[in-house]
């Protein structure tokens, strides 16, 4: 299996570690700028693995920066550079090597106590709970669908963050979490990115079910941050595997995701250890849609 880089204990010496989440490690480069480093970490029902990806954290970051270009029309982003030799930091060249392709340099904003989630269909927890009692985050749907089905309007359904297990939120209390000012143009914000996403991907004959965005605040203006229409924060289908009644084969870890469920496993830590081949059909996924979406692969990734 290709070499992987999981950060946790293994960051880059001289620099200051203020947050690690499931994929990302965030540094300090200053009083205004962050470091996101993206390793090649993999979780899945909200549980890190201890094996990574090959290649995922570099193909996160091109798709990344390539949405964020896409999408400065719509609202701005906080990315500033994804070239290591842009950081101004006591790093040897053995370390801008081994971070090389997988760094984000960005402006410090002030999160959303929020995902924000967009759907356009029926398909994982969304499903799960229309079947349970017939409403996608609280908010009632049409009887008799099917999973996959398309639903009648794209759906705003935010989820908490920094829990264990992220909750779906009714709309009422992410409005309570937010404010009403903020929920109205959050939703407004994140329906046109989802809009533009979608579009885009139509050309590659690419459907965009469901995706999470992340917004913040800097100076008094929102922002979007973190990522945006990777396949870690989106579910995407080939239009020719599309089908009402089935969940189709998507660009994301739901082969993983799959394979899991096979196992005697209670979905919480310590988790199983992974089958490298799994873990190399998956990475094959993304690196097809970082292929049609940027024209490309990551070096050494082909």
């Amino acid at each position: 299996m290709t070499d992987v880089y999981l950060g946790r204990d293994d960051a880059p010496p001289g620099l200051r570690q203020i947050a690690s989440g499931k994929v990302r490690d965030i540094f300090e480069l200053g009083s205004e700028r962050l470091l996101f480093v993206t390793t090649d970490r993999v979780s899945a029902f909200d549980v890190v693995m201890n094996e990574g990806m090959p290649h995922k954290g570099r193909v996160l970051t091109r798709i990344a920066a390539h949405w964020f270009g896409r999408t400065e029309d719509i609202v701005s982003n906080h990315l500033i550079s994804t070239d290591i030799d842009s950081v101004d930091a006591p790093l040897t060249d053995a370390w801008r090597d081994r971070l090389r392709g997988r760094i984000m340099v960005v402006e410090k904003a002030e999160p959303d106590p929020i995902e924000w989630v967009v759907r356009e269909y029926l398909d994982g927890s969304g499903w799960r709970e229309y079947v349970k009692q017939g409403t996608v985050c609280s908010i009632p749907v049409p009887p008799g669908l099917e999973r996959a089905a398309r639903l009648p309007e794209r759906l705003v359904t935010p989820t908490t963050k920094h829990e264990d297990h992220d909750r779906p939120l009714s709309p009422e209390e992410a409005e309570a979490m937010v404010g009403p000012e903020r929920w109205e143009e959050g939703k407004r914000i994140c329906l046109a990115l989802f809009e533009r996403g979608s579009e885009e991907l139509r050309g590659h004959d690419l459907i965009l079910a469901d995706t999470k965005f992340e917004l913040g605040r800097r100076n008094g203006r929102t922002i979007l941050i973190d990522e945006a229409l990777t396949p870690d924060s989106s579910r995407m289908w080939a239009k020719a595997d599309y089908s009402v009644g089935a969940s189709p084969p998507s660009y994301d870890k739901q082969i993983l995701r799959n394979w899991l469920e096979t196992l005697d496993w209670n979905m919480e830590y310590p988790p199983p250890t992974l089958d490298g081949e799994v873990l190399e059909r998956v990475a094959q996924r993304y690196l097809e849609v970082c292929e049609m979406l940027t024209g490309g692969v990551p070096e050494g990734a082909a």
